[in-house]
């Protein structure tokens, strides 16, 4: 399979993850990280970090911009998601998505609520208030650590098997090619 299917094959998906976006689900249940992840390990350095964050930005258009500060985070959390991605590439193991995985969600998780206790006066600026910030986040973190395992698991998953049908099929015409030529 050449290079530039393969592109087009991940770039494919990575579009149809984001997609998900705009249909109902549960909070924080999102293929975000796992866009970023996917794109990191498959798609050069400047295509696997400006296609997922293209692609949510497209999405949070759709969905509704929120608080600059807050996009911020969520922006430089998956572009931390993208560079797990990338050092993933070169050791792509299936547990090691799956560290990549539990890593991305909790920097996501870190990341974007210390940037909700820092930019708001939801919590007092103190010790207790940005512990209470986290403890009430702690709902979100499991729907968020959940959807990037189940979209990494699928969006890797899905690439390989595709890799490994048209390698299959490659395979099978290369031997009905030499029986014909017998």
């Amino acid at each position: 399979m050449s290079t530039k299917i393969k592109i087009l094959i991940v770039a494919s998906i990575i579009l149809l993850a984001a997609s998900s976006r705009l249909v109902k689900h549960p909070f924080n249940f999102t293929p975000i990280a796992a866009m970023a992840l996917f794109g990191g390990c498959y798609l050069r350095k400047k295509w696997g970090i400006f296609l997922p964050l293209a692609a949510m930005f497209i999405s949070d258009y759709f969905i509704g911009f929120y608080d600059w500060q807050v996009m911020v985070s969520v922006y430089v959390s998956v572009s931390l998601a993208f560079v797990l991605g990338w050092y993933l590439s070169r050791r792509l193991k299936w547990h090691n998505v799956i560290f990549a995985s539990l890593a991305s969600s909790v920097s996501f998780f870190i990341i974007t609520n210390f940037a909700v206790w820092a930019f708001f006066n939801w919590y007092p600026h103190t010790l207790a208030g940005i512990l209470n910030c986290f403890s009430l986040a702690l709902p979100f973190f499991r729907n968020t650590l959940l959807g990037d395992l189940v979209y990494s698991g699928v969006l890797f998953g899905a690439y390989e098997l595709i890799l490994y049908w048209s390698a299959r099929r490659n395979l099978s015409e290369v031997k009905i090619r030499s029986i014909d030529e017998k």
